[in-house]
């Protein structure tokens, strides 16, 4: 008899969904768990249950929602993504508010759909992103490009920052994480959060993006990046 060849399972899109709405969070769950090739990870009805529960679930996608009870979707994403970089965050909003929608994108996100859309809007919505697509309208990409071509105010906004606060500046810029700065630097993870969130008051910001695009900004063509200070 002929050695029987087997066939690896294919791999599921893991999606993790955070909705207070009872009805629209158990929909969407059944959506995903019922769609061929995508697995529904983690059901959340807040922020703070989020945080708790999907990092240990390891989702490729987080359908978000921006109106959370408590702490908002906005604010769970930044957090999210400081702890999980790579993590795919989908918000789910009611209306097309460019402005929130483009604060959710500062903050991390990848795209937005609307909770009104069909079935199939919002399994292409996580199809896109996975392909490394943006699903959002034309006008809101257009928001995202200007924020990032406006020119400096007169006063740098990292004049205010210290040498150490601008160095570890210059790292997230680079893409670093809080433990490579803290290793880099000789300082602990927690003194990196610490020096972070006096970068993120003073350049009045919420999330690394944001930071490292007042760092670009910042930035002139003769311009030296800071000399490594002791500990």
């Amino acid at each position: 008899m002929p050695a029987q060849t087997s066939h690896p399972e294919p791999v599921s899109t893991r999606v993790a969904i955070v909705e207070d709405n009872f009805t629209l969070r158990q929909y969407l769950s059944e959506l995903i768990a019922n769609t061929p090739g995508y697995l529904c990870v983690c059901a959340c009805a807040s922020a703070e249950e989020a945080f708790e529960k999907i990092p240990a679930q390891h989702p490729d996608v987080v359908l978000m929602d921006i109106n959370l009870p408590g702490e908002s979707g906005i604010a769970c994403t930044i957090r999210l993504r400081e702890k999980m970089p790579k993590i795919q965050v989908i918000m789910l909003t009611v209306y097309k508010d460019i402005q929130i929608i483009f604060q959710a994108l500062k903050a991390g996100a990848c795209g937005y759909v609307l909770k009104r859309a069909d079935e199939k809007k919002i399994l292409e919505a996580i199809a896109e992103v996975r392909a490394g697509g943006a699903p959002m309208t034309s006008q809101v990409a257009r928001m995202v490009v200007r924020s990032f071509l406006e020119e400096p105010a007169d006063r740098l906004p990292t004049e205010q920052l210290s040498p150490r606060e601008m160095e570890i500046l210059a790292l997230v810029a680079k893409g670093r994480s809080n433990k490579e700065i803290g290793s880099q630097l000789n300082i602990s993870f927690g003194t990196v959060r610490i020096h972070l969130s006096h970068i993120y008051e003073k350049l009045h910001v919420r999330c690394r993006t944001e930071a490292a695009a007042k760092y670009f900004s910042s930035q002139s063509p003769g311009h030296r990046e800071p000399t490594p200070i002791p500990a």
